[in-house]
């Protein structure tokens, strides 16, 4: 395993300029989104319709190009699609909803920093399922969680929330579809591998959705700016952010690539102060910090049981393709 996160790979920074790139354009996508939920009024569905098709779609032209033979074989296999469509729609999905709806009661950056809750919560998966106590890693990182979420919602003053209580319950529940999303799709990852994975889960979520939700059917007017912000939400801050980050993958490793991805919350904070012009006092950024600095906390040097058994998952990915 070692030998697979070694520093001397001679992709190494490109996998890190990878890497930091897709935490970016994440940041990038929430801004985009705040934009189109604040200032022009699309709905949350709609804009998770869209993206989750689009993007599917475009995941579906380099999968064609470059995984074809794994393309078929995945579609003979009925286990697979059912799996794949319980990812799309329990994992990309309910984090897209989720995250949108977040950001749509309090803002891109506190939507992100929150959604870092998913990584405290695998933690918690992953000590009751080996049946053990959390490490002091792990419980400083638990505290540093609860009190950053204490801040951002309440700015330290307990009798009142700072955002309205829907958009803390719906970041809560963005961490519980990100630590879904984590951990569901290891079996998925191991066979088929991470492009094919996040490609068809993508689009088959995206189709299923569609055909649910029938956004065709709502009165959405989209004027060039929304449909400007709209396209980069589906191009740059979903298709080109993931496919970048799994270059990231397999060019430096999931735990290096995951590390570097803590630069998203950063990204959507500064997009949305700069770009959006949303204020965060100074207590805000010391939570953010808080919540950053449990990302690192847990995530950094992990005990054996806490690593996944896919250390990485591009590796399968080219044994399959």
């Amino acid at each position: 395993m070692a030998g697979v996160e070694k520093t001397q790979s001679p992709h190494f920074m490109r996998g890190v300029i990878c890497s930091l790139l897709g935490a970016v354009l994440w940041g990038f996508s929430g801004a985009c989104a705040q934009l189109l939920l604040s200032q022009y009024h699309i709905p949350v569905l709609f804009i998770v319709c869209i993206r989750m098709i689009s993007a599917g779609l475009l995941f579906l032209i380099v999968i064609l190009i470059s995984r074809k033979s794994v393309l078929v074989e995945v579609l003979k296999n009925p286990k697979a699609l059912l799996q794949l469509a319980v990812f799309g729609i329990c994992g990309f999905f309910l984090c897209h909803l989720t995250y949108l709806m977040c950001i749509d009661y309090t803002n891109a950056g506190t939507a992100t920093v929150l959604q870092c809750l998913g990584i405290l919560f695998v933690m918690i998966y992953t000590c009751l399922s080996a049946r053990r106590l959390p490490r002091i890693r792990e419980t400083v990182g638990f505290l540093l969680a609860a009190g950053a979420t204490f801040i951002i919602a309440t700015h330290a003053n307990p009798s009142a929330l700072v955002f309205p209580l829907p958009g803390l319950l719906w970041g809560i529940a963005c961490g519980l579809a990100v630590a879904f999303y984590m951990i569901f799709p290891k079996a998925l990852l191991i066979r088929w591998g991470s492009l094919i994975v996040t490609g068809l889960g993508m689009l088959i979520g995206g189709i299923v959705i569609n055909i649910i939700v029938r956004p065709w059917t709502m009165v959405v007017t989209l004027e060039p700016g929304s449909l400007a912000a709209l396209a980069a939400i589906v191009v740059f801050g979903t298709f080109a952010a993931f496919y970048l980050f799994l270059q990231g993958i397999a060019d430096i490793g999931p735990l290096r690539a995951g590390l570097l991805g803590a630069v998203e919350p950063v990204s959507a904070t500064i997009f949305s102060w700069v770009w959006l012009g949303t204020h965060f006092p100074l207590i805000d950024w010391v939570g953010f910090s808080m919540m950053i600095a449990m990302v690192f906390l847990i995530t950094k040097d992990k005990p054996a049981d806490m690593k996944p058994d896919v250390e990485n998952p591009a590796l399968h990915e080219r044994k399959t393709g």
